[in-house]
């Protein structure tokens, strides 16, 4: 992992720092670290690799609210935590993966209708959906214009509508293990997701006083 922060180091840094945790940080950094190391232990298994890592997002992010409501928001509470992430990411690290490293992988997955959630509604018969394509254009212009503007937060939630489509395909069966179909999207899903995931995780421990949220399933005697 060319950043630097594999599993090893994201726990070498967690047991130096932790003390000065409040405990809902404490357990969100704990289970978020220990399913990345999960995700490393899959090698080129990139559809376990990505079902691992999304936990690892899920364990970072998501509070309490998130299972309070009839339908989730989800997308909102994306955009919550990117905020406060890219806001607290001082070395642009986030911006720079997706801008040098993943530049290419983001692209292709923002170009990829697989992934895309509107075309998935289209094909299963839902009413409202016939214009998926030109639904489909106009996000890769608005995306595009994100990119060129440096808009992190907005960029993020761009890749991650494109990953949650990933998720669900995968987690709800309506994909095979190790499929040669669609190989590609998992793949890159995993890289950009294990580049991520410990950045993400990182910035939190730098700020651990910042209201990250109160876990849903706190660990209960």
């Amino acid at each position: 992992m060319t950043n630097g922060l594999d599993h090893t180091a994201l726990k070498a840094k967690q047991r130096a720092v932790r003390e000065g945790f409040p405990e809902t940080m404490g357990l969100r950094a704990h289970r978020a670290i220990s399913w990345v190391g999960r995700a490393e232990a899959c090698g080129e298994d990139y559809d376990a690799r990505f079902i691992f890592l999304w936990i690892a997002f899920n364990a970072a992010y998501a509070d309490e609210q998130e299972f309070q409501a009839v339908a989730p928001g989800e997308r909102a509470a994306f955009m919550e935590y990117f905020d406060r992430l890219v806001a607290l990411d001082q070395d642009q690290r986030i911006y720079k993966a997706l801008w040098q490293r993943f530049s290419g992988p983001v692209r292709m997955l923002m170009e990829n209708r697989y992934v895309f959630n509107p075309f998935w509604k289209y094909h299963n018969g839902i009413d409202g959906f016939e214009d998926w394509e030109e639904r489909f254009k106009t996000s890769a212009r608005t995306f595009a214009t994100s990119f060129q503007a440096g808009d992190t937060a907005r960029v993020l939630s761009f890749v991650f509508d494109r990953l949650y489509v990933l998720r669900n395909q995968l987690v709800h069966g309506g994909s095979t293990w190790n499929s040669g179909v669609n190989r590609s999207q998992v793949r890159d899903g995993a890289e950009i997701l294990g580049f991520l995931m410990p950045v993400f995780i990182d910035i939190m421990m730098d700020n651990p006083n910042e209201h990250w949220g109160k876990p849903f399933y706190p660990v209960v005697e």
